[in-house]
């Protein structure tokens, strides 16, 4: 095959050498995605090639004949043109003729970078293109396409944006999260080996196949063949072809599969033998080591500000237990503790739900759900509500109240509330170490997921189970008294301040109407301070509190909920999208985009990425504490650095992807990229210090 392939090869040169023999049945014309556009600004270009019915071109592979489309650009002085980037093609052919092809048409997309210092007025774009077009016959194909672009003081979408945007739709996605693995099945046979190529399996992937990239000494043969593995898992066999008698190291290429009417494409590589994708790191971890990671980044958590209310309720909860029969006071602290493990549990479970359903996900996503982060602002706000006293939670049909009722122990029903509450609070934090394990965790099959996630939940739960399994050391904390009242009251101001993040959290997906929210609680809260001063701790006209009570939740919903939040209607991604640049003092963020990195890497300069959310505790700590500091704004300027924010507030897909990419699960993720365009980025820890900042900012300017 590969001696017909060459003489397949030389044919093709010579035919291409000799020009077109034959009519075109291949139109080719040059688009831009903007126009005007300003100097230093990049934008996309589009070859567009439409073949005559049945006719096609290649991609970058061809695969067993053909040739791909080649490009070369005159452009004006200082101006650069990146790689191009090919849409997924289709699979041609049978056996051992496949090739990768496009029918009816294609729009090869190339970023374009004008130079800083580009005269503004029209700009002359040249491109020559050839290609080799096939049906019957193969005819080679060549044009020179031009347009012409208006260098302004500003960059407007231009009336071919729209079918640039839809092309690149049609890209590959980054498919680090599919774990995709690599091996030789056995030894050689001659110059062929077989391979096997493994990945986590979403929805359609029964009809799942892989393009391969091609080699310069070896080649991935078209056919594939499916292997049985495991439900969760695709395999597929590959033949590979050495040219020099050496084996490939690495393999990369494009996957693809089928849901229905559906198509999706994700572009890998895996080292051949390293057991995971890409570069050998947190892919190929030993498992043991991933979950002494997640215990410990869970255990981490219980010192963050996120899960501090609810600390604050375990703190009384032991001090209540402190003269408590031993037996009782273990049986507690494991109804905690199953608490925590069950919401990690159905954690699990919509994260492989989700997965399978060919969903992304990241850690925290459901603060990404506007109707759960009104359900559990409300439900907080009533917390805090209770521990200032306004109403006592009833417990054994008597309620809760006075120093000597609180060190009465609140029963398993609490404990496990308690260990709900600490988990829905504690996944807008991301601890040290829990972000590799989590990254690890989420592109893996659905039993270690499972496995993982319980293993945090216990890293949480530790310190509890641990007090509650040595009644003993209880002995130790102060006597209950009346401080317990006080203190109790002063542990719902932090539980208040959950609330009102929450509040800040949700007007990332209603705006302005976010404030009636606001106005709601206070109803509320009202309804609630009725209930417990008339109904719980009154003696008279109940039916009439009753009644008012009811007035106040059926107008909180109705005229708040329904008619002025209209919280079955969050604003679109559209809608809430776009960064906001900060003040004259602060940093100036430009929003994250990977074409943004890519232009500010070709042009030289150090980037600077902060990948944040609004719900992200870890996220907003790092801002006020070690990003936005006089330091690190004079050190950004002196370098010339490039500053890109991606807000994962609302989950958007292709920032999930590049978490993926980088072993990553959730935010916080900050990345710094030397100015050199051919060094990997520099992934700084979850929590940070200006040092740290600062540092890897030297080590990029230099």
């Amino acid at each position: 095959m590969y001696l017909r392939k060459s003489i397949l090869a030389a044919a093709l040169v010579l035919l291409a050498s000799l020009g077109p023999l034959a009519a075109a049945h291949t139109t080719a014309r040059l688009v831009l995605d903007a126009n005007p556009a300003r100097a230093g600004d990049t934008i996309t270009a589009g070859i567009h090639l439409r073949m005559d019915p049945d006719w096609h071109t290649y991609w970058k592979n061809a695969g067993a004949s053909g040739m791909p489309t080649a490009v070369e650009w005159q452009l004006p002085p200082g101006w650069t043109a990146g790689d191009l980037q090919w849409p997924t093609p289709e699979k041609y052919g049978s056996d051992d003729l496949v090739t990768y092809v496009y029918h009816d048409e294609v729009v090869l997309l190339v970023p374009l970078t004008l130079a800083k210092d580009a005269p503004e007025g029209a700009a002359k774009i040249t491109a020559k293109v050839s290609w080799l077009e096939c049906k019957e016959s193969c005819v080679p194909g060549d044009a020179t396409v031009t347009a012409t672009l208006t260098v302004a003081g500003a960059t407007q979408p231009s009336a071919e944006a729209k079918l640039i945007e839809t092309w690149r739709g049609k890209l590959p996605q980054p498919g680090t999260a599919l774990n995709l693995r690599a091996d030789w099945e056995g030894p050689a046979q001659g110059d062929l080996r077989p391979l096997w190529l493994e990945w986590i399996a979403h929805a359609g992937d029964g009809k799942a196949d892989f393009f391969p990239e091609a080699g310069d000494t070896f080649e991935v043969e078209g056919a594939s063949e499916h292997l049985s593995v495991s439900p969760d898992r695709v395999r597929l066999r590959k033949m590979v072809r050495t040219f020099d008698g050496h084996w490939p190291e690495e393999v990369k290429g494009v996957i693809v599969s089928l849901s229905g009417e559906e198509r999706r494409a994700y572009e890998v590589r895996a080292t051949i033998g390293a057991g995971g994708q890409g570069r050998g790191d947190d892919a190929d971890t030993p498992l043991r080591l991933m979950l002494l990671y997640a215990f410990l980044g869970g255990l981490i958590l219980n010192v963050m500000p996120c899960v501090l209310p609810v600390i604050a309720l375990k703190i009384l909860g032991f001090v209540a237990q402190a003269r408590e029969a031993p037996g009782r006071v273990r049986w507690l602290g494991i109804v905690h503790t199953l608490g925590v493990l069950a919401s990690f549990l159905v954690l699990a479970g919509l994260v492989i739900g989700l997965q399978a359903a060919g969903n992304k996900v990241g850690w925290g996503l459901q603060f990404s759900n506007p109707y759960f982060l009104v359900a559990i602002t409300i439900l907080v706000t009533l917390v805090a509500l209770n521990l200032f006293g306004v109403f006592e939670i009833t417990l054994g049909g008597r309620a809760m109240s006075g120093a000597a009722e609180l060190s009465s122990q609140p029963g398993a029903a609490g404990a496990f509330f308690n260990g709900l509450l600490a988990t829905v609070l504690a996944t807008s934090c991301t601890a040290p170490l829990l972000g590799a394990a989590l990254g690890f965790a989420f592109a893996q099959p659905p039993a270690v997921i499972v496995l993982m996630l319980l293993t945090v939940g216990l890293g949480l739960a530790a310190p509890s189970l641990a007090l509650s399994l040595h009644p003993a050391w209880l002995r130790l904390l102060p006597k209950p008294g009346v401080w317990m009242e006080r203190f109790k009251v002063a542990m719902g101001f932090p539980m208040l301040a959950a609330a009102v993040w929450l509040l800040s959290v949700v007007e990332a997906h209603y705006g302005e109407r976010t404030w009636w929210l606001g106005l709601g609680l206070v109803a509320v809260a009202l309804a609630a301070w009725i209930y417990g001063g008339l109904i719980q701790r009154g003696a008279r006209r109940r039916g009439l509190a009753w009644l008012v009570i009811l007035g106040l939740l059926g107008g909180t919903y109705y005229f708040v909920l329904e008619g002025q939040l209209r919280w079955r209607e969050p604003l679109s991604a559209e809608a809430a999208a776009g960064v906001r640049s900060s003040t004259s003092e602060g940093i100036a963020w430009e929003r994250w985009t990977p074409e943004a990195v890519a232009q500010a890497r070709a042009a030289g300069r150090p980037v600077f990425v902060d990948f944040t959310a609004k719900w992200c505790l870890t996220c907003q700590a790092n801002k006020k504490l070690a990003i936005e500091v006089p330091s690190v704004r004079a050190k950004l300027k002196a370098i010339n650095a490039v500053t890109l924010l991606g807000d994962y507030t609302r989950f958007p897909p292709e920032i999930t992807d590049e978490l993926n990419r980088f072993h990553r699960a959730g935010v916080p993720l900050v990345l710094v990229y030397p100015r050199q365009a051919d060094q990997p980025p520099m992934v700084l820890p979850e929590a940070l210090t200006p040092g740290i900042v600062l540092d890897a900012l030297e080590k990029a300017g230099s």
